[in-house]
């Protein structure tokens, strides 16, 4: 459910990795919206502003060339549908190649032994000790009786172990090190042989990383591979490098031969290159994304769920998930039958509204929203919602139930009882019956479409 405050502000575009490419997608598709039919001409005229496009975002030329001839060829030899729109034709063609280009389906990780060894390998820089965590956090998670352990192996960086044992403890996932320690050999030997008093079931192996490549950094990732013989060696990438974070990862597959890639720094500024680039050019799956800074900030890398994101389309995949993980089924329904009809009260609004904070921040999640995902209120205030609800928690049973009508003498009681002004009270008041009437045009899948610019086709 979105916070009324976002209905009463103005919008604009996400300043996110994603906004360039997004805004200039928009951009092409609505130039096709006026078109009858797809021909030659138009189809030339979008596929180079593309090409231009994905240039601009940092994806390799390489990369780019493919991608415009498997689009370009698709186009031409696509029968138009008689009930779909050329503009929705198009998208969906640039969809599914997105989609194909990123790898077409999620790659979970296969465990065969235990314990099952883990190997993270990156530059400084990218996340690499941060992700080991959330990695771990996150197979913990998920895993009903799985017990992972970060390892310290990264000796060479001021404070790493300390930083690696801190972020452990506060995730609660188990950390080994060596005190004063200096060969990670011999870190990992020591490892593998405690896993066995200890009942790891999964060590995640935290390596050593370098400001760039060289000879050294990559001999002692080979010896590391050695001993610990992983079933997988997974590169991080920081996605807000670029194409340097391609570059970097085609060394290190090359070197040390890696599995697979997790891409960090999603939530940052970037071009996205990296995104779409880095599987193409190493021929490896991106498995994993780290999406903010909090240790529950990851998840499985998944293409579809990237293209939609590309597109401005959402990330209703993600978004599900959160809901299912945070929001009980039968009240899910409850709440879905209420905005289908617009009956919501404000005591709705309080019980889902809680719910929904535990799924993440606001601003994250209105950008999940299909039709909202491209833009965000710039004046999006957490605390705002604290203050929502305070006014809510200040209301009657009968207020709370729409049973009787807001007067002044009742707005004012509200404003003292929830510590907020007349003014506030009223704007929320305002707010909530804007986001009523919005809830109304949900009604069915014509009017969404209407509302999304017919860009949904699925």
């Amino acid at each position: 459910m979105l916070f009324p405050s976002i209905i009463s502000r103005r919008v604009e575009i996400f300043k996110d990795m994603f906004s360039a490419l997004s805004e200039s997608f928009f951009s092409i598709f609505s130039k096709l919206a006026g078109k009858k039919t797809i021909t030659a001409d138009n189809i030339q005229e979008a596929v180079n502003e593309i090409r231009l496009t994905l240039l601009e975002a940092d994806v390799q030329y390489s990369v780019v060339k493919n991608f415009i001839k498997q689009v370009k060829e698709k186009a031409e030899g696509q029968e138009v549908f008689k009930n779909v729109a050329p503009a929705q034709q198009f998208a969906k063609i640039v969809h599914d190649e997105l989609v194909a280009l990123m790898g077409s389906q999620e790659e979970p990780l296969a465990f065969k032994k235990a314990p099952a060894c883990l190997m993270l390998a990156g530059l400084q820089g990218s996340g690499k000790t941060t992700t080991a965590v959330k990695l771990a956090s996150y197979l913990k998670k998920k895993g009903s009786h799985a017990r992972p352990c970060v390892v310290a192996l990264d000796l060479q960086r001021p404070a790493a172990v300390e930083q690696l044992q801190m972020l452990a403890n506060d995730a609660q996932v188990d950390c080994f090190s060596v005190t004063g320690a200096s060969d990670p050999i011999k870190v990992a030997q020591n490892a593998l042989h405690e896993s066995k008093n200890k009942g790891w079931d999964i060590l995640i192996f935290d390596t050593a990383g370098r400001l760039h490549i060289d000879e050294a950094l990559m001999h002692e990732l080979a010896s590391v591979k050695e001993v610990t013989a992983p079933e997988e060696v997974l590169y991080v990438a920081n996605a807000a490098t670029g194409q340097d974070a391609v570059k970097s990862a085609l060394s290190f597959s090359e070197s040390i031969g890696i599995t697979g890639t997790i891409l960090t720094m999603l939530d940052g500024t970037a071009r996205a290159g990296a995104a779409i680039s880095i599987r193409h050019v190493t021929g490896k799956p991106l498995k994993f994304e780290g999406i903010g800074e909090k240790i529950g900030d990851f998840q499985l890398f998944n293409p579809v769920s990237m293209a939609d994101r590309i597109l401005g389309m959402g990330d209703t995949i993600n978004l599900v998930r959160k809901a299912q993980e945070h929001i009980k089924e039968e009240d899910a329904q409850q709440m879905q039958e209420k905005i289908a009809t617009a009956s919501f009260t404000y005591d709705d609004f309080l019980k889902h509204s809680k719910m929904m904070r535990k799924m993440g921040s606001m601003k994250s999640l209105l950008g999940m929203v299909p039709g909202l995902s491209m833009m965000k209120d710039q004046d999006i205030d957490e605390k705002e919602m604290g203050k929502f609800e305070a006014m809510v928690l200040s209301m009657t049973t009968k207020e709370r139930h729409e049973r009787c009508e807001l007067h002044m003498s009742r707005r004012k009681r509200i404003a003292k009882g929830s510590g907020t002004s007349l003014d506030e009270v009223n704007r929320m008041i305002k707010s909530f019956r804007q986001l009523k009437e919005v809830f109304k045009n949900f009604s069915g899948k014509k009017s969404l479409q209407k509302m999304l610019g017919g860009l949904l086709w699925r």
